[in-house]
């Protein structure tokens, strides 16, 4: 049976570049590289040699910058795909996604927001970028604080909509206890329908009602 979120990222994708920006790794260090979103006009491809592959080299952004951070949800162009067109005709959009999300991994152990905002920012700065407003949802918001902390020469301003500036165990715990959950891995990574319903009725403003069979094919698409 085809998995119905699976199906719809080519033609997603394909939209995306329609809309002025293209994914894009970047290796950050030997066993991390961070997927990201970029401006198609500041990817340009090099005639290659001879028995090479065509290589690929990075422009500065000619417009404003504009990141735009998820939150833990999802990736990055699941998260803004509705954004996207609107912000790149007055900005240079960047969408990162995080590490451990779409198609940034990496062999490190930590999980802190810090990490993901130091990895973060040293992709965007091979990337061309010295400055840019920066847009936080959710666990989003929590890494652009981080970013805003450590690095105020590239981070002009912020949005954030839905975050705090750092989860404590007494917000962890009340939440957790009030939704029925024992863990915040248990909230945050579901493994049923049940537990994906129950992040989602977290995550937005209104109840929006899916398929169970919807639900299903993400969590096989995330996995």
């Amino acid at each position: 049976m085809v998995n119905l979120v699976a199906a719809q990222k080519p033609l997603l994708h394909g939209l995306m570049k329609m809309a002025g920006v293209k994914s894009h790794l970047v290796e950050i260090e030997p066993g991390t590289v961070m997927n990201f979103w970029v401006p198609v006009e500041t990817i340009k491809k090099q005639k290659p040699k001879k028995g090479e592959k065509t290589n690929q080299t990075v422009t500065k952004p000619t417009k404003p910058v504009v990141v735009l951070v998820h939150g833990f949800a999802a990736e990055g162009i699941v998260t803004w795909q509705f954004q996207v067109g609107a912000l790149t005709k007055k900005y240079s959009l960047y969408i990162p996604d995080l590490l451990f999300f779409g198609g940034s991994i990496t062999d490190k152990t930590d999980r802190s927001p810090t990490f993901q905002a130091e990895t973060l920012v040293k992709g965007l700065k091979q990337l061309g970028v010295e400055k840019c407003v920066v847009v936080g949802f959710s666990y989003g918001g929590m890494v652009a604080f981080k970013m805003a902390e450590l690095y105020p020469e590239l981070v002009e301003a912020m949005v954030v909509s839905g975050s705090i500036l750092a989860m404590t165990d007494s917000i962890s715990n009340s939440t957790l206890s009030s939704l029925g959950f024992k863990s915040s891995s248990e909230l945050l990574l579901p493994s049923s329908v049940k537990g994906l319903k129950a992040l989602l009725s977290v995550a937005v403003h209104k109840k929006l009602w899916f398929p169970n069979r919807l639900h299903k094919d993400f969590l096989e698409a995330t996995r």
